[in-house]
């Protein structure tokens, strides 16, 4: 069953979310040469040819219903910024995950991040009737766990040594949600941010 109605393109005043397309692999690739980006993700972008099958592979697991991944792109100039994706998706329990988001740095803090979330989260909940979102991260990843906390995600727990990341450590995984009945509160919040 696929839970998402394709094509999918998310339209806010700073950014615009477009279905990832080998087309934006150019773009992308360049701007994940920025090693800072990749500290705390599972894969290191900065080396194009593993962002590049790692993008094809995003594709792949669209074209089944696994996926769908997106291209971040800044309203004003036109340019891809990062990208983005729904994953874990499961229609039979009306949940799914937000994820794999990344940006260049130059975008971090300027609100683009917000807007993303919020275009993403009203397209789960109020198209898809969402019963739960998920988000994750590190357990390190100080920044991006305020960053989730911040749109109104509430923690959960970490999962410990949730996986084995390519340099062969193991991560343990912070876990937060939003689920339907907290949505209204939520999104207020979030268009008052936005807003403001």
């Amino acid at each position: 069953m696929n839970w998402l109605k394709a094509p999918i393109v998310l339209q806010g005043v700073r950014v615009r979310l477009e279905p990832l397309a080998s087309s934006h692999f150019p773009a992308l690739v360049e701007i994940g040469k920025n090693k800072n980006i990749w500290t705390h993700l599972p894969v290191d972008g900065s080396d194009g040819t593993l962002l590049e099958q790692e993008l094809k592979s995003a594709l792949v697991r669209k074209a089944s219903g696994e996926e769908y991944p997106f291209a971040i792109i800044d309203v004003q100039s036109g340019n891809a910024i990062g990208s983005t994706r729904f994953y874990n998706i499961y229609p039979e329990h009306r949940k799914l995950e937000i994820g794999w988001t990344w940006y260049h740095p130059g975008w971090w803090g300027k609100g683009h991040n917000i807007e993303c979330k919020y275009l993403l989260l009203r397209y789960c909940f109020e198209e898809m009737a969402a019963n739960r979102v998920q988000l994750q991260t590190s357990e390190e990843n100080l920044r991006s766990r305020a960053a989730i906390l911040k749109i109104g995600a509430t923690f959960e727990g970490i999962l410990r040594k949730e996986r084995i990341r390519p340099n062969g450590t193991t991560r343990n995984s912070a876990i937060f949600s939003i689920i339907d009945d907290e949505w209204p509160q939520v999104k207020a919040m979030l268009e008052a941010r936005i807003a403001g």
